[in-house]
């Protein structure tokens, strides 16, 4: 019997998981998870002090987490949790103070580089440097909380 593949998200530490949702959701045209059902429905039950949530675009969030999923991909209507392509942003206390171990490759294409790179710039990324080897061609860039993530 084949095992099911298991379902996954790729979590983020951030200092603030609203601001690095907005950068990422523009970044890759994904969508910020809307939250807001669940949220409500927690504090109606007094399962989540109000102090626990933020106003996010005009609707209750989450103050710790915040996610961003790809649009065409599936998720749950009650929670509006993606069930598919997501990133989950979380509040940690710490700053960030090494090279990442794990980052996100964005592939506009050979042709559209170089615009990518300029549109990212524009949402807050940073240019870390340019690498051209035998391998290939890319663009190392920060995000605004310092993380690093490449164009191709």
């Amino acid at each position: 019997m084949t095992p099911t593949p298991l379902h996954w998200k790729l979590v983020i530490d951030a200092a603030d998981p609203h601001a690095q949702a907005d950068f990422w959701a523009a970044a890759l045209h994904y969508e910020p998870e809307d939250n807001s059902a669940l949220v409500q429905q927690l504090l109606e039950m007094g399962a989540l002090p109000a102090a626990a949530t933020v106003d996010f675009h005009g609707r209750p969030a989450f103050r710790d987490l915040m996610a961003v999923r790809h649009p065409d991909d599936p998720y749950d209507k009650d929670r509006g949790t993606g069930l598919g392509r997501r990133l989950l942003f979380q509040r940690v206390p710490e700053p960030k103070s090494t090279k990442n171990r794990l980052h996100l490759d964005l592939h506009p294409g050979p042709d559209h580089r170089e615009a990518e790179v300029e549109r990212l710039t524009t949402l807050g990324a940073s240019v870390l440097r340019r690498v051209t080897e035998p391998a290939g061609t890319w663009v190392v860039m920060t995000d605004p909380e310092g993380n690093e993530f490449c164009v191709a």
